[in-house]
């Protein structure tokens, strides 16, 4: 890991709000009331559509829009549009190599602000090797303020991992939303997690 920015290597994550602190709870530790199934073959436990979200505890700039209805829009709701001071690249990155390592093996799309730079949505498709090949795609992330992510994972159960990283969004909004829809192993989730506190800092 030592190609990435050191700014990365342990940044420290802050939760958002209480709600969404539950949310982790019940996500990382689910209650009686989740569904959880068993499957025979292997007798493992499913966790079933899956929402995190977190910041970076990282310098935030205020960013004044230029279109004078949005700027007044803001005004009125008290709100506020940031930048955060990360490394969008390494950031994207590492999550691809989370993503890997928890057995995701097919990206089906790299967007970044709103452009798609990458789509290969069938099966055959190599998440490793996008990793390899991200060079290909490393400027035009470098230059983004927005990455998203869809990777699929064809396990026992298919699921679809939808991850979007902002650097620039309402303050009111998360730095990273992960979104995973479908059925996942209780244990390759845990091992994604695991993976983005050991390289990233993730902090529950």
């Amino acid at each position: 890991m030592n190609s990435y920015n050191p700014e990365f290597k342990q940044p420290p994550w802050v939760m958002g709000s209480p709600k969404e602190v539950m949310d982790w709870i019940e996500a990382t530790h689910p209650s009686k009331k989740e569904s959880k199934k068993i499957d025979h073959k292997g007798s493992k436990e499913f966790l079933t559509n899956l929402h995190i979200k977190f910041d970076f505890n990282v310098k935030q700039t205020k960013i004044e829009p230029s279109n004078i209805f949005l700027k007044l829009f803001l005004k009125i709701t008290g709100n506020e549009i940031v930048e955060e001071d990360f490394n969008l690249l390494t950031v994207t990155e590492l999550i691809l190599r989370g993503l890997a390592k928890a057995k995701f093996r097919n990206t089906a799309k790299i967007v970044v602000d709103g452009r798609t730079l990458y789509e290969h949505p069938e099966k055959k498709s190599d998440l490793r090797r996008t990793i390899q090949d991200i060079s290909e795609f490393s400027l035009g992330i470098s230059n983004g303020k927005k990455v998203e992510i869809t990777a699929i994972l064809a396990d026992v159960e298919k699921c679809i991992a939808i991850i979007k990283i902002n650097k620039i969004h309402d303050k009111k909004e998360h730095s990273v939303d992960i979104q995973i829809k479908g059925k996942i192993r209780k244990e390759i989730y845990h091992t994604f997690l695991n993976y983005l506190k050991d390289e990233i800092g993730l902090k529950e």
